[in-house]
């Protein structure tokens, strides 16, 4: 008797020291929202597996990644070359795993009676050809330019989607996260941003692009033409629990968790 009572104080004790997996993911402020939340659903679904997630930027997060700091790499752009051929000299070997679609839409102030931009209109602003608003037929007052920093994915896909690879004018103000240009935007009447689309609100109105709104429908048929993939970036083929967890962001139940948060599932 007293041999199976040791048995099973040892068995115990044995359990309570096996920790739980941990996965890490670090990068994009517009993917942060879909990893937080597919996170807390999945651990409660996997109590043995632990999920950590921050922000930071897609360029933090894709050197978390080559430096093998972290197991996800969230990325609202595609890693470039120069950063591929670094991780492989690490022994890092990128795979980019889709979970979501994005539009980049850009947004004013509620109170600003514009409503409609083109392309080269968006252009001419953020590289500082159009500087007040009464020459797009709005009020007579100087545009505040709102942009990401530049270690930001959107900062990246919004250069190459909307200024062609132009630099952003020198007083624009650089902000370091979605979340931080919506707040901008919506307490500085005569501003102009850019967010993912699942930072909308009803505090800062998006503007219809070339005649075309932000939307689900839109982005699919690719008639919204700021539009982008989302990323999370993993060392080689996803296994173990980072590949249960990816599988779980893209099943049919992430991907409606995806369109909860405001975002574009993959069908």
């Amino acid at each position: 008797m007293l041999k199976k009572i040791w048995i099973i104080i040892l068995t115990l004790g044995f359990v309570s020291t096996v920790k739980a997996e941990e996965i890490k993911i670090v990068g994009s402020t517009t993917v942060l929202p879909i990893a937080q939340k597919t996170a807390e659903v999945f651990m409660r679904k996997h109590p043995d597996i632990k999920i950590t997630v921050g922000g930071g930027g897609s360029g933090v997060g894709i050197a978390s990644l080559i430096d093998g700091t972290c197991d996800i790499a969230d990325s609202s752009r595609s890693m470039k070359p120069k950063e591929i051929q670094t991780a492989k000299g690490k022994g890092i070997d990128p795979r980019a795993n889709v979970v979501a679609l994005d539009g980049i839409a850009v947004i004013i102030h509620p109170s600003n009676n514009i409503s409609a931009l083109t392309r080269q209109q968006v252009k001419d602003i953020y590289t500082g050809k159009i500087s007040n608003w009464s020459q797009l037929g709005g009020q007579n007052a100087k545009i505040v330019v709102v942009s990401r920093d530049s270690a930001s994915g959107t900062f990246e896909a919004f250069n190459e989607l909307a200024l062609e690879g132009a630099k952003v004018r020198q007083d624009a103000l650089m902000q370091a996260s979605n979340q931080a240009i919506a707040t901008t935007v919506a307490q500085t009447p005569t501003s102009i941003g850019y967010v993912g689309i699942g930072y909308l609100s009803e505090s800062v109105k998006a503007v219809a692009i070339d005649g075309i709104y932000p939307s689900k429908k839109t982005v699919l048929s690719k008639e919204y033409k700021y539009a982008r993939p989302l990323f999370m970036y993993t060392n080689g083929e996803p296994k173990g629990a980072v590949k249960k967890y990816i599988d779980f962001v893209t099943s049919k139940e992430g991907q409606t968790i995806v369109e909860e948060i405001g975002f574009i599932g993959l069908k």
